[in-house]
């Protein structure tokens, strides 16, 4: 967990949303209690009525919990991670799945690097595309948090700091346009091929990004939870400069119908980091 304070400053913000998959949600699990500041929800807006569009079919549910072993360098298990469907609710006119990830060190580490990472996000029910995220980390005594609103009407992405006006952000943005925890949920909606490559633009901290992916398998896998086959899709992310940034990233996720990411792997800077599922309910 270290690297999310030392890496490429470029690489950082989709990286750490892909991180923050699974980074431990634990928390979240045993006490309704929640750790970091909640970050404020636009109001939803109030359309005209109009007949309610077909929802997107998904193989996710609320209340899925799905908790993992994150690993780096010569720590074995360095942290504990895990995500949340909280659940289907209103959202900006339509329906949102509401989708929370945390991830902190293991104690033994947290002494060495006090780290917090939490990520909010709305995922429109009948679209997939994302209307809202919001990203809060601790590192040691600084605290941050900034948010990102999407209006599909016109295109654009909306994004500020907590308390820092100057930080306030409008840009266009492609119309399939995902931040990163929404694109991990949305990409088990799809059917995988041995061979299918495609391309999904992500805004994450402000900034835009094109992540490309190649798909392969299946393949046997062994994370904590067992052995199983599944889906390989290797990463390969640039700026909005064309320019590649940080290392080799692949994600695996299970050949049932759940499409459930099993591991992660990402190669940076200061090390090997990998994510394998513990744990799936």
């Amino acid at each position: 967990m270290y690297f999310l304070a030392k890496y490429n400053s470029e690489m950082r913000p989709f990286v750490a949303a892909i991180l923050v998959l699974g980074l431990s949600v634990a928390a979240l699990a045993r006490t309704p209690a929640q750790r970091g500041p909640r970050p404020p929800v636009p109001a939803p807006s109030r359309p005209a009525p109009r007949p309610a569009p077909r929802e997107a079919a998904v193989p996710f549910t609320v209340g899925e919990t799905l908790t993992y072993d994150v690993s780096w360098s010569r720590f074995i298990v360095a942290g504990t991670a895990t995500t949340r469907l909280i659940e289907k609710r209103a959202s900006f006119g339509s329906t949102a799945y509401a989708v929370t990830a945390e991830g902190r060190p293991v104690p033994l580490v947290a002494k060495l690097y006090p780290l917090f990472y939490k990520m909010d996000a709305l995922i429109e029910s009948t679209s997939l595309l994302s209307q809202w995220n919001s990203f809060y980390t601790e590192e040691s005594t600084r605290k941050h948090l900034a948010s990102t609103q999407f209006d599909r009407a016109t295109h654009h992405a909306h994004y500020e700091i907590s308390n820092e006006p100057a930080s306030t952000l409008d840009f266009p943005v492609p119309p399939n346009t995902q931040d990163g925890l929404t694109l991990l949920y949305t990409l088990r909606t799809r059917t995988f091929t041995a061979g299918d490559r495609f391309s999904v633009p992500v805004v994450d901290n402000g900034s835009m990004y094109s992540v490309d992916f190649a798909t392969s398998g299946p393949e046997r896998v062994t994370v904590p939870l067992g052995s199983l086959d599944a889906w390989k899709m290797a990463l390969r992310i640039t700026n909005a400069e064309k320019n590649q940034v940080g290392g080799a990233i692949a994600v695996w996720f299970s050949s049932d119908a759940r499409h459930v990411p099993v591991k992660i792997e990402a190669e940076l800077p200061v090390g090997t980091f990998m994510l394998a599922l513990r744990e799936a309910r």
